[in-house]
């Protein structure tokens, strides 16, 4: 599987039309390119704040779907979401117009700013915000295109005026492959988008392109062992805590309020401090400043840079107090990315670790649901719900019930049926107390709990 092989020039002024322009990773785009110069316009099914953002910035948004939205646009932009038959691609398709996936489109600007991508199944959003807080802090001034805001960028992207474009460098459609890249990172490697790739063989050979074809450093994590094979490959940089780790975490100490960390590389010991709790946010700053000192910028600039990172949408993401509780909320949906989550919580001094889980999609939980059984160990409470569909069509036999059943034969607290968000908000606020921290997790509207169970805390008067 390659990328593509004639992107569009960007290097002048473009009239850009993007088909569901208000997904994450679409209006990332569209900022980067309007705030490029380009004329950029665009449609979606539903309005929502990233319309009204990409408004702001002037692009022309409409919601709903029709072939007279295409106007005199110079190229189309689709993503892979998109079906065939969209009046907007299929009016492009017959009057000429270029249709372009993501990738496409940023290779094409990666002609005008080499990338320095970042890619893995978990902690892609995190170390990608991360080496770009650390490259602007010390005056890299890069592009950069991130899958959740960033406080400490103010937003999810921009264009700067540096040398490089930062990119969360997506493996669900392959888009990791865009290029030219001047540098690649690869937090870890596990079975996730198989349907895409079509197996592990496939989805690993797909990581081993994306660190051959880059043309410049390439680092990656060898605590991981579906990556590690990848620091076996010639010129690739390690990095972790393993003693093969050309970047190594020599000690490591961390609590509620982030990390601080004393690491080893190749060019000099460097402190660390890191605004965000866990293990693997340790490891993640260790890989955005592995790859940026391996890019040539200064490392006590890069370590200065990484203390102003302070955590992005859904990542660890505190969202307030109430009767003496501590709210968090977090994308985590995969086995891994939940015991993290878990343990980032557990290492906060916290009295109780309260979970709620929020299973994401019929097809993920019927591959992956019998994985659960041991990642809530950590939990003292566990409260799981139905599966968030993502648009999916129900499978027979496949719910929440199916955690349920899991958990309950392994480790950890015995887990509470909430079947929907409210069903768990009352449960919730009946059953924190003050010292505890209220976690959520998951990537549907779980993200919605910590607000529902504050107002109903609130209206009990606590």
């Amino acid at each position: 599987m390659t990328g593509p092989s004639s992107p569009p020039d960007l290097g002048q002024p473009r009239r850009v039309h993007l088909v569901a322009i208000g997904g994450a990773g679409m209006s990332a785009i569209a900022t980067v390119l309007a705030e490029l110069g380009h004329d950029v316009r665009g449609s979606d099914l539903v309005h929502g704040a990233a319309l009204e953002r990409l408004r702001s910035l002037g692009v022309r948004v409409r919601v709903g779907h029709d072939r007279r939205f295409v106007g005199d646009a110079d190229l189309v932009v689709a993503s892979t979401a998109v079906a065939a038959d969209n009046p907007e691609v299929v009016e492009a398709r017959e009057r000429g117009i270029p249709v372009l996936r993501r990738v496409d489109v940023l290779s094409a600007l990666a002609r005008e700013q080499p990338l320095l991508s970042v890619s893995g199944t978990h902690g892609k959003t995190t170390t990608t915000s991360m080496l770009a807080v650390a490259l602007r802090a010390a005056g890299e001034d890069p592009s950069f295109i991130i899958g959740a805001e960033v406080p400490a960028l103010g937003a999810a992207a921009a264009a700067g005026r540096g040398p490089h474009l930062v990119l969360e460098a997506d493996e669900s459609d392959a888009t990791l492959l865009a290029g030219p890249r001047a540098g690649a990172l690869v937090t870890n490697i596990e079975p996730d988008h198989l349907e895409f790739w079509g197996g592990w063989e496939q989805l690993c050979a797909g990581f081993t392109e994306f660190v051959v074809g880059t043309d410049g450093p390439v680092v990656v994590c060898v605590d991981d062992a579906g990556s590690a094979p990848l620091a076996r490959l010639d010129g690739v940089i390690g990095y972790g805590l393993a003693d093969a780790a050309d970047h190594r975490i020599m000690s490591l100490d961390t609590n509620a309020h982030g990390s601080r960390i004393q690491l080893r590389t190749p060019r000099g010991d460097l402190s660390l401090r890191v605004g965000v709790p866990g293990l693997h946010n340790a490891r993640n700053a260790v890989g955005a400043v592995a790859l940026a000192v391996e890019s040539g910028v200064d490392p006590d600039s890069v370590a200065a840079g990484i203390g102003r990172y302070s955590g992005a949408a859904r990542r660890f993401e505190r969202r307030g107090s109430s009767g003496g509780v501590d709210f968090v909320d977090d994308y985590a949906h995969l086995p891994t990315e939940v015991r993290a989550a878990i343990e980032a919580g557990r290492s906060g001094g916290w009295r109780r670790v309260v979970v709620t889980f929020q299973p994401h999609r019929y097809s993920r939980t019927e591959a992956l649901w019998p994985e659960f059984a041991e990642v809530f160990a950590e939990a003292d409470e566990l409260l799981l719900t139905d599966i968030y569909p993502a648009g999916e069509a129900p499978r027979e036999g496949i719910t929440g019930r199916l955690l349920v059943d899991a958990v309950a034969q392994g480790a950890g607290p015995h887990p509470a049926w909430c079947p929907d968000l409210d069903a768990a908000a009352d449960r919730l606020a009946e059953l924190l107390r003050p010292g505890d921290l209220c976690l959520s997790l998951g990537a549907g509207d779980v993200t919605r709990l910590a607000d529902l169970v504050q107002a109903r805390l609130s209206d009990r008067g606590t």
